[in-house]
């Protein structure tokens, strides 16, 4: 081989190893594709869970009708005592009250002639009480002489603050009891499941009612029956949140994080509290909200049955009570039917919003 054969065949090699370079270096961006491949990566990161539950939540029609119907029963509840403040709560109209009832009936004199006769009857009352809807009374008064318009915000106060409440309290002994049950297993969980058999076996009204004859002796005020009828609510209601947090802890021990956190030593309370239950919290939200409406719905059954808030406070079910009364039944419907009418958009808000809630949580939905 002579020089000049080997000088080209170092020549082809060069040029080789410089073609398989510029292969392998990456083309420079230009700025138009650099701006687009940064808008792409600023819009992927907006889209966080939280944002797409709240994207699915807000398309549901529904949903948005419970979330206006409960944004109008606190404005209602909460603001429209402070701006309606012609009446209080236990106030009482004292204007007298004159009503004339006329009776005519027919009587046979000693001719055998018929005589119409109409007898009129006048009423004196110390207090303006079953009085209609006027300027001065909204929705009129009721057999006490008190402003409905006015006992139906106090009553919305009473009857949502007993729900928050007694579902948060609920809630909170349901997650401990059923995280416990389902970590630990074993002895432990047939303990606490027997014990929640037990009060679901338990008949609710009977127990209600001795309940109710035993705050009677203790003559308490009408504040504190309140609170014990929180209490009462909140005992007959823990043990569904128990069982659905005990079935999701069952499901999620056996990931693979949970492993992982057993290898890191990590405590038993930081295990159920930090890493479970977190992941429990969907299930757990839409459970708390469909239950602000059974709650409700319970609170005022029980005012009804003469069994919950009691007077002079005010609640939806004590204000529908006054219908057992044949005479408020048929002719005086404004003093029981807008505290119906309440109830029922109060449990179908929060009814919405719980099945709006369950569909944007659940990843297997079609959206």
């Amino acid at each position: 081989m002579t020089i000049k054969e080997s000088f080209n065949n170092l020549k082809k090699m060069f040029n080789k190893k410089k073609e398989v370079k510029e292969i392998k270096e990456e083309p420079k961006k230009t700025e138009p594709e650099k701006e687009e491949n940064d808008e792409f990566s600023n819009r992927y990161k907006e889209i966080s869970p939280m944002r797409l539950i709240m994207r699915r939540f807000f398309r549901s029609k529904l949903s948005i009708v419970g979330i206006v119907m409960i944004v109008f029963l606190f404005l209602f509840s909460f603001l429209g005592p402070l701006v309606y403040r012609t009446w209080g709560e236990t106030g009482v109209d004292r204007n007298p009250k004159i009503e004339y009832i006329e009776k005519t009936y027919q009587v046979t004199d000693e001719n055998g002639k018929t005589i119409d006769i109409t007898e009129v009857i006048e009423f004196i009352s110390n207090i303006n009480d079953k009085a209609d809807p006027s300027i001065n009374h909204l929705l009129g008064t009721d057999d006490k002489g008190m402003d409905v318009f006015t006992r139906l915000m106090y009553g919305g106060r009473i009857s949502l603050t007993i729900g928050f409440i007694v579902v948060i309290l609920e809630t909170l002994i349901g997650v401990i009891l059923g995280g416990i049950s389902g970590f630990f297993g074993g002895w432990v969980d047939n303990l606490i499941m027997r014990i929640v058999d037990i009060f679901n076996c338990i008949p609710t009204l009977p127990i209600l009612l001795i309940a109710s004859a035993v705050l009677d002796s203790w003559n308490l005020s009408a504040d504190k029956r309140i609170y014990f009828l929180m209490i009462i609510i909140t005992l007959f209601s823990w043990s569904g949140v128990a069982r659905l947090v005990r079935g999701q802890i069952l499901y999620l021990k056996e990931q693979e994080y949970i492993t992982a956190t057993e290898v890191m030593g990590l405590s038993t309370p930081r295990k159920i509290f930090k890493h479970l239950i977190p992941n429990v919290m969907p299930q757990l939200i839409v459970s708390m909200t469909l239950g602000l409406g059974s709650v409700i719905l319970y609170e005022s059954t029980l005012s009804y049955l003469g069994l919950g808030v009691q007077l002079p406070k005010a609640a939806w079910g004590t204000m529908i009570a006054t219908a057992n009364v044949r005479e408020v039944l048929l002719y005086h419907v404004n003093m029981w039917l807008p505290a119906g009418i309440l109830i029922v958009i109060a449990v179908l808000g929060f009814n919405f919003i719980g099945d709006g809630l369950r569909d944007a949580m659940d990843p297997r939905a079609k959206k």
